[in-house]
Parts: structure tokens; sequence; C-alpha cells
């Protein structure tokens, strides 16, 4: 069995982060046709679920760069990673030297998603949390509020790059942790970074959901530097055209742009859906 790995943003989904009309028919097709697709996203689950609701994304899926694996089946999560305690002190401890206010994601009890982090301090972070509560649909809380049984799943800060690159720095001696980082606002100089377990990459995924789903083959679809572990436990890895270098670089092949329906049209010729 070919299982098929898509990334969503960049790839599988236009400029519009949508599926097209052309991608949504190539996707029944692959359904008709017998062929196995999931995703393995840097979105959470709650980010994705009207992207795919109604295009038969009906096995498992990787979300927050792997951290969780939710199964639609089970209606529940099925494998996690989470940050330790220590590893999160050094985290925030870390962004806080560093005068970066850190914004701290949890899974709760029932399945809630939420953002906590301490008192906001300029109008970007003001405006960071409010598009996580109006784009994520998640509440968005004082650390104060932040429940005793909740389970810390990344932790993600926005900054000067300077700064950004010393947490990057600083927390280079954890050997499990991971940090992604990126810019953010070319014009206002300020750049994100993200971080979570090392163990939560779409690579680690991508081989969990082959030797559960028992796939022969994984092919996988991505443009961005979370995409480089997936790309090399795949069989196939295909970039799009507006990928960056290094993840064009270690493609088994370049193909067309996101927001032309590339992988679509590549699909269809791979797999004769036409």
């Amino acid at each position: 069995m070919d299982l098929i790995v898509f990334d969503l943003d960049g790839t599988l989904l236009n400029a519009n982060s949508k599926i097209s009309d052309y991608t949504r028919e190539t996707l029944v097709k692959l359904s008709q046709m017998g062929i196995a697709y999931t995703v393995a996203t840097g979105r959470a689950l709650h980010g994705s679920r009207s992207v795919l609701e109604g295009h038969n994304f009906r096995l498992p899926q990787a979300f927050k760069n792997g951290v969780l694996i939710w199964n639609p089946t089970e209606e529940d999560y099925s494998h996690h990673n989470f940050l330790t305690l220590p590893e999160i002190q050094h985290v925030v401890g870390a962004m806080i030297r560093q005068n970066l206010t850190p914004f701290m994601f949890t899974l709760e009890p029932g399945n809630v998603h939420s953002v906590y982090h301490p008192p906001l301090k300029t109008e970007v972070e003001k405006q960071l949390a409010k598009d996580f509560r109006d784009r994520d649909g998640v509440g968005v809380f004082p650390a104060a509020q932040m429940p005793a049984d909740a389970e810390i799943t990344n932790i993600s800060a926005l900054g000067l790059p300077a700064r950004v690159d010393a947490v990057d720095l600083m927390i280079s001696d954890e050997p499990l942790l991971v940090a992604y980082a990126g810019t953010a606002l070319e014009d206002a100089d300020l750049n994100w970074i993200d971080i979570h377990h090392v163990e939560a990459t779409k690579g680690n995924a991508a081989e969990v959901l082959r030797r559960e789903l028992g796939a022969s083959r994984v092919i996988c679809f991505g443009d961005s530097d979370n995409d480089l572990s997936m790309f090399a436990v795949a069989d196939e890895a295909y970039a799009p055209s507006n990928a960056k270098p290094e993840v064009l670089k270690a493609a088994t092949a370049v193909i067309g742009h996101h927001n032309e329906d590339g992988v679509a049209r590549f699909l269809r010729e791979r797999f004769s859906l036409d």
C-alpha cells in the first residue's frame, strides 16, 4: 500500500489556505482508486478541521509537526510528545531573559487546546494573541490561569532576530528539544521561534503511520524546513516549486507551484487519475 502524506500550507493548500476545486476533485479520484492519504502539518487540529472537512481525510493525522497524532475514527489522540517540566522551565527562562514573551500551547483533559502567556508587552504580541483566538479558535489566557493538569505541547515566541537566535542557542544543550525559527514580519524585523520535543517531527510521525497502517511506501509532499525530516524517511519526496531552497534540494523531484495545483497535477499523472 502506498501512503501519501501531505503538508498543508504552501503545499496542498493554495494561496488562500484552501483546497482548490481541482485538488478536491483529485482527492476524490484518489479515494475512488483506494489510494491512502493523510496530512502532517505544523497546524493544530483545531486550525485544520475546516480545511480538511469533507475531503475524506479518515486516516490518522499528524499535527503540530508530529507532537500529536489524531485518530479520526476514535476521535482521540493516539500519540503525543509533551515537554517535561525541566524543559519548560529552561525554554521559558531563556525567552524571558531575552525579553520575549513565551506563548505556551497546551492540551488539557477533554482534548481542550489553549494558549497561556505572561503579561504581554508589545502591540505585536497583543495582536498575536488575538490572532490565536480569532484564527485558531483557542482560548488564550494569562499564564497564572494554566491548570495543573495541562500538558504543554510547544512554546513559541516572536521578537527581534538576534533575540530569537539567542534563545535558539540557549536551549541547544537540551538534547530532547528541537527549535524551528523563521521570518515573521520582514518590515518589522521580527522572527518567530517554536520549540517542542525532538521526537515530535513529521519524520517520526510518518514512520509511525507507515508502521501502524502497514504502508509499503510513503510518498510525501512539503515545502519548508519542518518537512525535511519527513523527506528523509519517505520513499519519494516532492517539493512544489515555491519550496525553500534546502527543501528543493532534498526532494526526489520538484513539481508545480502550490497556488497552481502542483500537487494535484502531479498526482493525476503519477497515478493515472485522469
